[in-house]
Parts: structure tokens; sequence; C-alpha cells
């Protein structure tokens, strides 16, 4: 018999618990079940009419062969120009890379700068990727619980947990899972204090568009320009033009770290799919209606469903700024029951058909992250089953 042994640097790795939820999702769906989906974090709209157009003409006049390994020119300028416009700052096209979605970008960034035993500052909760490259690249994860601080991340305490070894710190504002939106002054003073300590910074900005009035939405690349030499914004157009499967994402760095990524990308897909980048080019430069359709849709459901959750018995739920995940609190619910959060996450899959990810997931016990990317509908009703296993319980 044959026996399979990974290769070391897995040992440490977890399967990602949010496609784990849109795995079960699926597999109840097959069974012929209703499946209630608060787990996956992809929009619910269909991509806007004038971006699949420029794919099929993308399509229909030979688009479709290798392009250069960091995207095609015409995209790199439609980033380029599209920063400009939204925080009146420009980049070289040197300093752009397009990678085939912002999950392939931050690989590429990791992977270029973290060696073994290096330091990465995540604040919790954090993206379930974050510390998974993390621990891909031999580094340790530094992790800034922001829980009792109501999710707000400020520089004293990124300062309190940096080290010698500390090598980059992450952001990601609008966060998933929590909604929580840092501050451009604590940005500011974040980018100031890795500066001074030698440190990259790393931006995850995916659902930078997606703050609800009357915040502001507030891109890294807005940074004066000496400090911008050492922060990598990573940008996606998944969830900002409903465009999860097309597979599109970008970095703006210093061109040297272009560079490298570029060499990573290179040996791992080659170029993002030739089409999707024309694609991409008409989402940039394009209308931009329906992104304002799809937040004021986002903050309607969000008003109703951070109510609906906070009114259940036991719960507790902070409003988010931005992105499209309610994060509450059921810490009570679980202490009175012994049950995990996971615990409680499984039994509402299995009794009732509602997916949901639990918090644990996130580095954050006690918590849920609900994706209101859904219908008003299923909502209400995810809701009520959440409050009859919550009564079930007892």
């Amino acid at each position: 018999m044959v026996v399979f042994r990974r290769a070391l640097r897995l040992d440490h790795m977890q399967s990602s618990s949010t496609m784990a939820a849109t795995a079960a999702a699926a597999r109840l769906r097959a069974q012929g079940h209703t499946v209630i989906d608060l787990g996956a974090g992809e929009p619910d709209f269909d991509t806007p009419e004038n971006i699949r157009q420029a794919a099929i003409q993308a399509l229909e006049t030979g688009k479709t062969r290798y392009t250069p390994a960091s995207g095609i020119a015409e995209l790199k300028q439609a980033i380029v120009d599209y920063m400009a416009r939204e925080t009146g700052t420009t980049y070289p096209a040197s300093a752009v890379i397009v990678s085939a979605g912002g999950k392939q970008t931050l690989f590429n960034a990791l992977v270029s700068v973290v060696n073994p035993g290096d330091e990465v500052v995540i604040p919790a909760p954090y993206w379930v990727t974050f510390p998974e490259i993390v621990a891909f690249c031999g580094g340790v994860s530094v992790f800034i619980p922001t829980h009792e601080h109501d999710f707000r991340l400020t520089a004293a305490m990124v300062e309190r947990v940096l080290t010698p070894r500390t090598r980059v710190v992450i952001l990601n504002s609008p966060s998933n899972p929590s909604g929580a939106v840092i501050a451009p002054e604590d940005i500011h003073q974040i980018a100031e204090l890795c500066a001074a300590r030698d440190l990259w910074l790393i931006s995850d900005e995916c659902y930078y568009r997606f703050v609800y009035p009357p915040g502001r939405p507030f891109s890294a690349a807005a940074l004066p320009a000496a400090l911008r030499e050492r922060v990598l914004v990573s940008g996606s157009l998944s969830k900002t033009y409903a465009m999860t499967g097309w597979r599109i994402g970008y970095a703006l760095a210093h061109p040297d770290w272009v560079a490298e990524m570029t060499k990573v990308q290179s040996h791992s897909t080659s170029n993002p799919t030739t089409f999707a980048q024309w694609a991409a080019i008409e989402a940039l430069r394009g209308s931009q209606d329906s992104v304002a359709a799809m937040l004021a849709e986002y903050r309607t459901r969000r008003d109703w469903i951070v109510s609906a959750l906070a009114a259940l018995p036991g719960v507790r739920c902070r409003m988010p700024e931005g992105a499209f995940y309610a994060f509450p609190d059921i810490s009570a619910v679980l202490e009175k029951t012994g049950l995990r959060d996971v615990d409680f996450a499984q039994r509402l899959l299995e009794e009732a058909h509602v997916v949901v990810t639990a918090g644990s997931a996130f580095g954050a016990e006690g918590y849920l992250r609900i994706s209101y990317a859904n219908s008003l509908d299923n909502l209400q009703r995810g809701v009520e089953n959440i409050r009859a296993l919550i009564e079930r319980l007892g």
C-alpha cells in the first residue's frame, strides 16, 4: 500500500473553513435539500452586463492567448487610472501586478518577503487565509485580539507585539469577518510605525468600495509617497463587481516587490485569464452604477439582520461599517449550553440546513460569521432558524 507523505511545509496549514462551508451547502443541495446559505463570501448579484459583454467581445476578437505574467499593459493602466481617481495618487506601471484573484496576490506577496521564522502581525478576527499563507512560508503568525476594543486596531496595539523578528503587518479594512473599518488616521500611524521599524505593510482592500455612509472608503494608496514605499495595496474585482469566478485581483507596491511577485506568478499560473483581464478593464473604466446599487441593497440587509440578531436571546451584534458580514457574539448561548461555536454551526447545518461559519475559524471563538449577501427572505428565514435552535438548546 502506498502511503502519501505530505511536504513538511503543509503540516501547519488547514483547509479553508469558508470554502468548506460552501462545499457543505453544495452537498445538501445535491441531496435535494433547500439550503439557506449564509456562509458564502460572495455577492448574490450577477456580474454587470457591460462587463459580461466586454468578455464576450474579447473572446470573439481572439483575446485568448498568453499575456505577460503580470498582466496586460491596458489593464495595468486602468488600475493606475482607477486608483488615481479614487485616491489622487499615481503609480507607475512597474508598481502593478494583476493576479488570479486577491488570494493569489496575497500569496505572491507573502512568499516574496517572509522567511522561515519571520513573524507576521495579523489582527484578529482575521480572514482565514492569512495565517495559512504565513504557515506555508514557514513564518509565525502573531495575532492581535481586537474584539475587546470594538474590533478597532491602533498603532499602539501593533507596537506592543513587535519583536526583532517581525517582518510584515497585515491590515484588512473593511474586515472579513467583522465588517470593521480601520480609521484613516490609524492606518496612517500604523504605516509610520512600519516605516520606522523597517517593516512591510500589506493592506488587503478586497471590500474597499463597500463602506456604509456616513463612512467613506479609504485606501492605503492615499498615504504620503514616503510611506507608500513600504506598503502593498491588495485589491480585487471579485466583490466590488460581483466577479468572484472571474479571478482577477491586483497589487500596487514597490516595483522591486512586484518584480519578485511576478517571478512567483510566472511559475504558478503564468498569467491571469486573458479574456477576464479585458473584462476587468471595462469594470474599472465603465459605469460604476452597479457598485452603488449593491451597496444600497447590502445596507438595507445589514440594518435588518443586525437588529434581528441582536434581538435573539443571548446574542449581541455590533453594526458593521463595511463589507457584507454580520459577526454576532453568541458566547452567552454557548456558555449556557456547553457547546462550541463549531458545534452550534454544525447543529444549525444538520437540523435547519442553514450554513454559517464559526467564529473560531477567524480566530474569534464564540462568534458566527453570517453573510448577508443573500435575499432578505432567506435572511429572515435563517435568523428564525437560529432563534429556533437557541430555544431548543434551552
